[in-house]
C-alpha cells in the first residue's frame, strides 16, 4: 500500500470521528429545530384555515343581514348584525357596524346613526374608512343639524385630491344652500361639476341644483363668453366675406287688387196671410 493511500485512510477516519463526535454533540439541537419548523408551518397553516373558515362564515353571516335589511325586518337585521361584531373574524364586524349606522339612519333615528358613524370615524384605524363614517355622518346633518355640524366632518373631506371630495362637496353644498348661504352653496355645486373625475350621475344631480338656485333668484345667470362671442363674429365676417356675390332676383310685378264683390240684394220677402 503506497504512503498516499494510508494517508487517504487516515484522514477519512478522522474526519468520520469528527462527523461521529459532532452529530453526537449537536443532533438534539438540530432535530429540535427541524421540529419546531415542522411545527410552525403546521401552526400556520391551521390558523390560515381557521382564519379563511371564520372569514367566510362571516361573511355569510353580513350577507343575511343585508337580506333581513332588504325584506323589511330591520329587527332581525340589527340582530345579526350585533352578533357579527360581536363574534365575527377580520374587517367583517367593522363593515357590520356601517351597516347597523345605516339602518339607524334609515329609521329615522339619525342622531343615533350620527353617533354610531362617529364613533367609526374615531376607532377605525383606515383613514378613508374614517372619511367615509365622516361624509355619511355629514350627508346625515344636512336635514337635522346646521351648517357647523356638517363643516366639522365635511370641509377637509372636500380638499382636492381626496377621492371623497365631490360626496363631502354636495354634502356641504346642500347644508350651505339650507343655511342660505347660496353663493357657497354654488361655489360647492360647480366644484362637483368642473372636476373631471365626476361621474355624469353626479354631475347631471349637481346641474338640477343649480338650476334650482337659478329658478329661486339666488345666484345670478352664469355671465356670457365675450371673447366666444366675439370669436364667432369673426368667423361669420370671414365666412360673409368669402361667400359669392349674387345678383337679387327681380321683384314680381305687383297684380292688381281684386275689387270686392257686390253682394246680391236679396229678393222681397211677401208677408204672411197666415
Amino acid at each position: 500500500m503506497s504512503q498516499d493511500n494510508i494517508f487517504r485512510e487516515v484522514d477519512e477516519e478522522l474526519r468520520s470521528d469528527r462527523m461521529r463526535s459532532f452529530w453526537r454533540r449537536f443532533a438534539p439541537y438540530i432535530i429540535g429545530a427541524a421540529g419546531l419548523v415542522v411545527v410552525g408551518v403546521a401552526v400556520n397553516e391551521g390558523w390560515s384555515w381557521y382564519h379563511a373558515n371564520n372569514a367566510a362564515n362571516s361573511s355569510d353571516e353580513l350577507y343575511a343581514a343585508f337580506d333581513l335589511a332588504n325584506g323589511g325586518d330591520i329587527a332581525a337585521a340589527q340582530a345579526q348584525l350585533d352578533t357579527l361584531i360581536a363574534d365575527g373574524s377580520g374587517s367583517y364586524p367593522m363593515l357590520a357596524q356601517f351597516k347597523q349606522a345605516g339602518l339607524l339612519g334609515k329609521d329615522g333615528k339619525t342622531a343615533e346613526a350620527v353617533a354610531a358613524y362617529d364613533a367609526l370615524a374615531i376607532d377605525n384605524s383606515n383613514q378613508r374608512l374614517r372619511e367615509l363614517a365622516l361624509v355619511l355622518a355629514g350627508t346625515l346633518l344636512v336635514d337635522t343639524g346646521t351648517l357647523a355640524d356638517v363643516q366639522q366632518r365635511v370641509e377637509t373631506i372636500a380638499a382636492e385630491g381626496n377621492p371623497l371630495r365631490n360626496a363631502a362637496r354636495e354634502a356641504l353644498g346642500l347644508a350651505q344652500y339650507k343655511a342660505g348661504d347660496f353663493p357657497a352653496a354654488q361655489a360647492s355645486f360647480e366644484a362637483v361639476v368642473n372636476d373631471p373625475q365626476s361621474q355624469s350621475t353626479v354631475r347631471n344631480r349637481m346641474g338640477y341644483y343649480l338650476a334650482q338656485l337659478l329658478s329661486e333668484g339666488a345666484i345670478a345667470p352664469a355671465p356670457t363668453d365675450k371673447a366666444a362671442e366675439d370669436a364667432a363674429a369673426a368667423v361669420q365676417d370671414i365666412i360673409g366675406d368669402d361667400a359669392p356675390a349674387t345678383t337679387p332676383a327681380p321683384a314680381p310685378a305687383a297684380t292688381p287688387a281684386p275689387q270686392a264683390a257686390t253682394p246680391a240684394t236679396p229678393p222681397p220677402v211677401e208677408p204672411s196671410l197666415e
